[in-house]
């Protein structure tokens, strides 16, 4: 089968590597019909992550089911199904609370498991012909329709980036009349910003400085912020002084909820060809309100071969902790635990309710990897969220 495979640094290839196939008796073989690219997938392209030359990519698949394990009860060939991103067995301590992203299982000796993901486990990935699920009666989402009907692109955004933007709203505690600040209008960003209305936000500000992203944020009914016309924390306390709040609460001109959808790969403000991991975070510091709430969805790698200049290679950071125990803000981050939120949002996909292809901006072949994710890396040709179809 064809597959993309990470090659060196900022360089992927299509390549022949032998078939997916039943290994488990609880396994099942996936026809992939899409595969998104990630932001993450562009952590192990730069070389920061330790990807190893001929890893196959790709953590967000849709497609059919081909063959079926002979343990497998719930899921049928020819079954249509999504495919979340985080391995996991459905049964251990962990997942039995919900954790799937932890599970106890998957990798063997830690926790939690990844397709196509450098330092998580063994699992291929998706942005391939064929994908080896295992676990298979927990990790296959049925959903209905056929291959590249008219919800094929809202339904491989279940496998992550959705998700993923809906776990940052729930990291982030966000309720309705909630006023929001998103940082890093890449597909999770928008999503969280997309999710953020969904629940009823009051207002919604997004920041970047790629034009294309910004007129994104405005299309799904955020307010775009573009860090090229200065310090976004002071562009949206002047936007918030428009429409609020009533005098002798000028301490609450700020936030009630920030989003950092930017990570470890985040650039200076004053210096965008510099990264500066600590920027979004103090950023949110200083513009989330006393008692407000911050969910950090952006990836923290633990393991960074080429550390930014304030960063280090085991990832850590100086944060502005003072600032937030001040304000009383909470924090919470981590890895989405996907299965939390599948059927629900598939749900509301099915409903008419979410429309979560509105990210989507490129599809292309296999063939067409090298080329989509250079531009995707240079943030270029106005690529935000390209899909593969094998």
């Amino acid at each position: 089968m064809k597959a993309v495979v990470f090659a060196d640094t900022r360089s992927v290839e299509v390549r022949d590597v032998p078939d997916a196939v039943i290994e488990e008796p609880d396994d099942v073989v996936v026809r992939i019909t899409s595969s998104a690219i990630c932001g993450t997938d562009l952590h192990m392209y730069d070389g920061r992550t330790g990807a190893t030359p001929g890893l196959v990519l790709g953590h967000e698949p849709l497609g059919v089911v081909q063959q079926v394990g002979p343990s497998v009860e719930t899921v049928r060939t020819g079954d249509r199904v999504v495919i979340p991103t985080h391995v996991y067995c459905g049964v251990c301590v962990n997942c039995a609370r919900g954790l799937s992203a932890a599970c106890l299982r998957v990798r063997p000796g830690s926790f939690g498991a990844a397709y196509g993901y450098a330092g998580m486990g063994p699992y291929r990935g998706a942005q391939a012909e064929l994908l080896r699920v295992p676990f298979a009666d927990a990790n296959c989402v049925k959903v209905p329709g056929e291959p590249g009907d008219e919800l094929e692109d809202d339904l491989v955004l279940l496998a992550d980036a959705f998700v993923t933007g809906w776990h940052a709203t729930e990291l982030a505690q966000v309720s309705a009349g909630a006023t929001v600040a998103v940082f890093g209008a890449g597909a999770i960003g928008l999503l969280a910003a997309y999710s953020a209305l969904l629940k009823g936000a009051a207002e919604v500000y997004v920041v970047d400085r790629v034009t294309e992203r910004l007129d994104k944020a405005g299309e799904i009914g955020a307010v775009p912020v573009d860090l090229r016309r200065g310090d976004p924390v002071e562009q949206i306390r002047e936007l918030r002084r428009a429409v609020g709040p009533e005098p002798g609460e000028e301490a609450m001109r700020g936030v009630q909820v920030g989003i950092d959808a930017v990570g470890f790969q985040a650039r200076d403000r004053l210096e965008p060809d510099v990264e500066n991991p600590t920027q979004v975070i103090g950023d949110l510091a200083r513009l989330i309100n006393p008692a407000g709430h911050l969910g950090i969805a952006g990836v923290f790698a633990e393991k960074d071969l080429h550390p930014a200049p304030q960063g280090h290679a085991d990832g850590r950071l100086t944060v502005p902790w003072a600032t937030l125990f001040s304000k009383g803000v909470s924090v919470r981050f981590g890895r989405t635990h996907d299965r939390r939120y599948t059927v629900l949002l598939r749900d509301l996909v099915l409903s008419g309710r979410a429309r979560p292809s509105v990210v989507v901006t490129h599809h292309g072949r296999l063939e067409d990897a090298p080329e989509l994710f250079a531009a995707f890396d240079r943030r270029a040709d106005g690529v935000v969220k390209a899909v593969l179809r094998p």
